[in-house]
């Protein structure tokens, strides 16, 4: 075959998702795959908007939003950054998904690889229920999941706070957001993105 198309859909409010999806693509392209980054709508209303947010959506200009009725077709996987709200995913990403009946009547993206990354601003803030309560929905999708294995050895460091488990790559933001991606963590989305794409190029050989 030739290059995968791995679509990246994800929504970052101040610009923590937005970090770990250039990593993710960026391991996507290693991989041999072509990245497609599209964001998903954005529900909150401008005038709610700080100046922080502001300067993130400056950042995303340039990245088409996502249209639910088109860019779940002919993509050869799938990677969804999702930051939490309560330990579930954003408004945001939920209306995206919430219009894609045709596609799940269809079977669009069965047998399709799928994986997650997410940010919150505590530890432990819902990281893994967010990726596990998303990779809820892929499943009803159809897609295969893929995850994050220990032999990414790197997220068990116990050498400094760091995202990352089993079940994907994730980042911390600190409580106003003051906390950027690590190093460590764009390694694991990275990682992800190139796990993915392999498995992508398996799938459809």
């Amino acid at each position: 075959m030739g290059k995968p198309k791995i679509l990246i859909l994800f929504y970052s409010m101040y610009g923590h998702i937005l970090s770990m999806t250039k990593a993710v693509a960026q391991g996507v392209k290693e991989a041999g795959g072509e990245p497609i980054l599209k964001q998903t709508a954005e529900l909150m209303p401008e005038d709610k908007w700080d100046e922080n947010i502001k300067k993130a959506k400056k950042m995303m200009k340039d990245i088409p939003i996502a249209d639910p009725n088109k860019d779940l077709k002919d993509i050869d996987g799938l990677i969804l950054g999702v930051p939490t709200r309560y330990g579930n995913m954003t408004a945001q990403m939920r209306n995206f998904w919430d219009q894609t009946g045709e596609d799940w009547l269809k079977g669009t993206l069965i047998g399709k690889p799928a994986a997650v990354f997410t940010g919150t601003a505590t530890q432990h803030g819902g990281q893994e229920t967010t990726i596990i309560s998303t990779m809820t929905m892929l499943l009803h999708h159809g897609c295969v999941l893929v995850g994050l294995p220990y032999s990414f050895k790197e997220q068990m460091t116990m050498d400094e706070i760091t995202g990352g488990s089993p079940y994907g790559a994730s980042t911390i933001t600190g409580g106003m957001g003051e906390r950027m991606p690590s190093e460590n963590e764009l390694k694991m989305a990275k990682e992800l993105g190139r796990r993915l794409t392999e498995i992508a190029k398996k799938l459809s050989s």
